[in-house]
């Protein structure tokens, strides 16, 4: 049975959780190790990195980084899920707003913002997912949660009829909820809003365009050339300064035992996190310079017997 390993990007179609691409891939591929680096509704569609075999000691790394977004927002409805799938619990006749107005709010929400999440979300509180509160109607208080809008650039704004659409793209962090930002933008233009539709087109530094669909993915793993499309485990870690261990030492990186900051090119920072490679570059794992500089330690070491 053939075993793959590195990152899968997947293009998540309508109408799959990220659980549902997870069970079809492994049935495809007949391999148990696969984990997604991040949840999507199902409604949503876009990029779902998955990490394969020993790739999925990688998902934290890949959770981590900013993701992009295009989604659109109708103003003037709001709904109990803050996105089109919900219950309409409030509708204006008519809105009115000028696209001066639409930029000036999109503006407002770039940097560092708090968020209330959604009561049709995973996160848990007291023991249950907000989402099982919501469908027995509990709502509950949610603590404020401080995400980065890095950029918010409106794509399109239509005014005519009687509720304006807003189509905008955002690149944030992890954390975020689109579907309340959405809700947000609406409030800050003095108007209830809803989300109707949200694609997210980069995840992980990998774009939408690098994507296989699970047609595709399932076509080449017949071919037997699906490992060609599969990128490399240390991808999730191309944010983190690369070294480069002397010959030497390579064994005992790769056996975890701590080394010298002597043995590694460039040398490394106090506290600082590397990507460490042999002289024929080949990705040994993440390690730590300690605070004090005199000795480097691993943090995840990827051996040949993993």
């Amino acid at each position: 049975m053939k075993t793959y390993e590195g990152i899968l990007p997947v293009n998540k179609p309508t109408g799959f959780t990220s659980h549902d691409v997870v069970a079809k891939t492994r049935r495809i591929l007949k391999m148990k190790r696969i984990g997604h680096t991040g949840t999507l509704d199902p409604a949503v569609t876009g990029v779902l990195p998955l990490c394969l075999g020993r790739a999925t000691r990688m998902v934290e790394y890949l959770q981590e980084l900013p993701k992009e977004y295009e989604a659109t927002l109708i103003l003037g409805i709001a709904t109990d899920t803050e996105d089109a799938t919900g219950t309409v619990v409030e509708r204006l006749d008519q809105v009115s707003v000028t696209e001066e107005e639409v930029r000036l709010v999109l503006s407002q929400f770039v940097g560092t913002i708090s968020q209330i999440p959604p009561m049709y979300s995973a996160l848990k509180q007291d023991g249950k997912r907000l989402y099982e509160l919501a469908r027995e109607g509990k709502t509950v208080e949610r603590k404020p949660r401080e995400v980065t809008i890095h950029e918010l650039e409106m794509l399109a704004f239509d005014p005519e009829g009687d509720h304006p659409t807003i189509s905008f793209r955002a690149l944030c962090s992890k954390g975020t909820y689109i579907r309340t930002l959405c809700v947000d933008i609406g409030r800050a233009l003095g108007v209830p809003a809803t989300m109707s539709q949200l694609k997210r087109t980069m995840s992980a530094g990998i774009p939408e365009a690098e994507c296989l669909t699970l047609e595709e993915i399932s076509k080449y793993a017949e071919e037997g050339t699906l490992q060609s499309y599969l990128l490399s485990v240390d991808k999730a870690v191309e944010h983190l300064p690369a070294h480069t261990v002397i010959t030497e030492k390579v064994q005992s990186a790769l056996q975890g035992q701590k080394l010298s900051p002597d043995v590694i090119l460039p040398r490394a920072t106090p506290g600082e996190i590397i990507r460490l490679y042999s002289p024929d570059e080949q990705f040994l794992g993440i390690f730590r310079m300690e605070e004090d500089g005199r000795i480097v330690k691993p943090i995840k070491v990827f051996s040949q017997n993993d």
